[in-house]
């Protein structure tokens, strides 16, 4: 999936920049609503990352608030700070 970005990319500091809703649907892959560790180490993978099962699942960890091992919409701002450390990635929000 491509990215639609109207931004440099990657941006300052090197970092890819998107919005929320970019971020969401480059991860979501099979648009549930829902980012399972699944599409999560997928992505990590995508930008290089390594040690991605153990970085997915403390992503997810850190972010399931409710503790059902999705991040929904309503815990996604927990995830945009895992993001900025691990994945290279600046979610402009706004």
């Amino acid at each position: 999936m491509t990215i639609r970005n109207n931004n440099s990319f990657p941006g300052k500091h090197g970092k890819r920049k998107m919005t929320v809703e970019e971020f969401k649907e480059w991860v979501d892959k099979d648009n549930d609503g829902r980012i399972s560790k699944a599409e999560l180490r997928e992505a990590l993978r995508s930008v290089g990352g390594w040690f991605t099962k153990w970085m997915s699942d403390h992503g997810v960890k850190s972010a399931d608030v409710n503790h059902n091992g999705f991040i929904d919409d309503n815990e996604i701002s927990y995830l945009v700070s895992f993001a900025d450390k691990h994945m290279g990635v600046k979610i402009q929000v706004h």
